[in-house]
């Protein structure tokens, strides 16, 4: 998109302090739009707008989200993940992914989308992951939550078709971010290899053997978020070399 494509709108990115979040929101200030990122921690979300990347930061939790003001972008970039073989979880497990990976987007979307409607104009991109298109093993509970988000964005993306809203996903494959850090750290933990080692474990599902850029996924939002991508509508956009 060209520089100034999205100048005029404001635009919030959950989980915007790191990672995926920090990439997006750097991307949608990079052409015009006035960002406010949003997370737990004010400290990387404060670097995020002090390197200009960001205009604005509100701290706090997506499940709860506080008054807003009106957005024309959303970018439910906010994630967690935990890995244990499905016979060692328990429901607590599930219902902290549910809560963080589909009721967190859940709050948020509900929050900014009358205005939207109201104005005839929005964007909302849920950042899920290829766990929402396929399985994986040992993140049961991370898995059906990412399914979960990308069946309320399919099913939403219905009911606003003819409101002048898009709701869509995008789903990265194994991304430099702190979460597939934990994992190369768990890999490293349980079986002794070296995080070269554990790092390739995981390029090798890439077919680029390799691990997903944050600034790779953020491409793929800032395209979603174009005013031109008006007919793109309850699609999982991969982002994962080939993968799926």
């Amino acid at each position: 998109m060209r520089t100034g494509g999205l100048s005029g709108l404001e635009a919030l990115v959950t989980g915007g302090g790191t990672g995926i979040g920090a990439a997006c929101a750097a991307a949608l200030t990079a052409c015009g739009a006035r960002v406010t990122v949003m997370g737990r921690r004010e400290a990387p979300l404060r670097a995020v707008v002090e390197r200009g990347d960001a205009a604005a930061l509100l701290p706090g939790d997506v499940t709860a989200p506080p008054a807003l003001p009106a957005f024309a972008i959303l970018v439910n970039a906010a994630g967690a993940a935990e890995s244990v073989a499905f016979l060692k979880s328990d429901d607590a497990l599930f219902e902290r992914m549910w809560r963080v990976n589909v009721m967190g987007a859940v709050a948020l979307t509900r929050a900014v989308l009358p205005p939207m409607i109201e104005a005839g104009f929005g964007r909302v991109v849920h950042i899920a992951s290829t766990a929402a298109l396929k399985g994986y093993p040992y993140v049961s509970a991370y898995v059906a939550a990412k399914h979960g988000l990308l069946g309320f964005a399919r099913a939403l993306a219905q009911e606003v078709a003819a409101k002048g809203v898009t709701v869509n996903a995008v789903c990265p494959g194994f991304t430099e971010t702190d979460i597939v850090a934990e994992s190369v750290a768990r890999i490293v933990a349980k079986t002794g290899r070296s995080e070269a080692e554990a790092r390739a474990e995981l390029a090798k599902h890439n077919p680029q053997r390799r691990l997903v850029r944050p600034e790779e996924v953020a491409q793929a939002v800032l395209m979603l978020c174009a005013p031109g991508a008006s007919a793109i509508n309850g699609q999982a956009i991969a982002v994962d070399g080939g993968e799926t």
